[in-house]
């Protein structure tokens, strides 16, 4: 069943931004690593099976040759929640919209490799809709289960996805813990559930 896998917050800075989280939420993050050809990095505040990503641009030059990295950059000063990825089977997502995957990997801090395919990317970048993952790791690999020293438990993550609700819900069908809202095309609010209570972004 598709689910919320991860919300993307480009910022400025990724360390000054993760620590200003850690500080305001009591939720650490980890070094997640670089995306070659997109001048991208981040780090992961896991969450379970679900994470944010602190994503900043490392490279202006590789990021201003990658319709990605235009897109971190283009973000990055708001410091705020500005992409939505849902995990779903490429068959899934094949047969509802007709998407192609791309297969695409970051380099680990162990200098190991982490793998995936996406789908929808380029509307993502051009039409702030979600794009859609399928993990090329066993369970215990997901960015999600990270170990980091929490010092509250996360419990669940919540988004508000705005744009026209019709053609979102063609897009993304009905996902738990996502909110189709009428509105500016975008990420609205993000919620975390913890057991400090909820945490919006």
């Amino acid at each position: 069943m598709a689910h919320i896998d991860h919300v993307l917050i480009p910022v400025v800075d990724l360390t000054a931004a993760a620590e200003a989280f850690a500080e305001r939420s009591g939720l650490r993050s980890a070094v997640g690593g670089r995306h070659p050809g997109h001048g991208t990095a981040n780090r992961i505040v896991p969450l379970g099976g679900a994470y944010l990503e602190f994503i900043s641009v490392v490279d202006p030059d590789e990021a201003a040759a990658s319709p990605f990295g235009r897109w971190v950059a283009r973000h990055a000063p708001a410091g705020r929640p500005a992409g939505l990825c849902i995990a779903e089977p490429v068959r899934s997502v094949v047969d509802r919209l007709g998407l192609e995957p791309i297969r695409m990997a970051r380099r680990l801090p162990d200098g190991g490799e982490l793998s995936w395919r996406l789908m929808g990317l380029a509307d993502a970048l051009t039409r702030e809709v979600p794009f859609f993952i399928e993990w090329e790791v066993p369970p215990d690999r997901h960015p999600g289960r990270m170990p980091v020293s929490h010092e509250t438990v996360p419990r669940g993550l919540a988004v508000e996805l705005r744009g026209d609700v019709d053609e979102l819900t063609t897009w993304v069908g009905e996902v738990p813990g996502i909110t189709l809202v009428a509105g500016a095309p975008g990420v609205g609010r993000v919620v975390v559930e913890t057991d400090a209570g909820p945490l919006e972004l």
